[in-house]
């Protein structure tokens, strides 16, 4: 299964399974990359990641680029109108993947904001920010700050 990558809102292109695994990577950082892909040398830095949206704001030898990442069932999803009404039927945020909790950015019983930052989760060398999919008020958070926590952990429970 591919991926579908838009690039700056506009370009959009398939990143075939065979692509991805012919890329040639080596973290230099949590955040920072060397890439050498088709014979050329790139300096890639990650500055801000989303799981919940998939989008990602990289740095590549200098060029800034926000990257919206969309699997087939994600485009599926889309393609049936399903985004708007899932989000708002969202009542918990779990671990998208094994990691350490690094910082919470929320309290129970307040007011978040589509978008708001919750938590940042380390995962693979990478700090991925958990934002809130819809507004909302948190109702518990069983997480804390430095729990290493397992794939699909309750996070924040919404009210």
């Amino acid at each position: 299964m591919g991926l579908t990558a838009k690039v700056n809102n506009s370009f959009e292109f398939e990143v075939s399974p065979e692509a991805i695994a012919n890329v040639d990577a080596i973290y230099l950082s949590e955040t920072k990359l060397h890439v050498i892909h088709e014979h050329r040398s790139f300096h890639v830095e990650i500055v801000k990641s989303d799981f919940n949206s998939k989008s990602y704001t990289i740095v590549i030898n200098n060029a800034t680029y926000e990257v919206e990442l969309k699997n087939e069932l994600d485009q599926l999803i889309g393609e049936m109108g399903f985004n708007s009404g899932l989000k708002h039927q969202i009542r918990n945020i779990t671990a998208p993947m094994p990691g350490l909790i690094l910082d919470i950015a929320v309290t129970a019983g307040q007011q978040v904001k589509e978008g708001d930052t919750l938590l940042i989760l380390e995962a693979m060398k990478m700090e991925n920010s958990l934002t809130a999919s819809f507004d909302g008020v948190i109702k518990s958070i069983p997480a804390c700050k430095g729990d290493t926590v397992d794939k699909d952990q309750l996070l924040i429970e919404f009210e």
